[in-house]
């Protein structure tokens, strides 16, 4: 029973330390070209802010 448990301790500190210090995968890596947000894009941004103006909504209530 002991050497079983001895087994399992080496194998999950061997897999935490392949996860730690092993081999990087695709996953990991960072994807070409990321999609910018609409909250993040200048333009859309921009746009939106010459909406608010045209709208009229910065003048104060009369």
């Amino acid at each position: 029973m002991l050497y079983l448990l001895a087994a399992v301790g080496a194998i999950t500190v061997g897999v935490l330390l392949w996860r730690a210090f092993g081999v990087r995968t695709a996953e990991v890596a960072p994807r070409p070209g990321r999609v910018v947000a609409p909250d993040d894009d200048p333009e859309f941004l921009r746009g939106l802010d010459k909406f608010r103006k045209s709208d009229g909504e910065d003048q104060p209530p009369a």
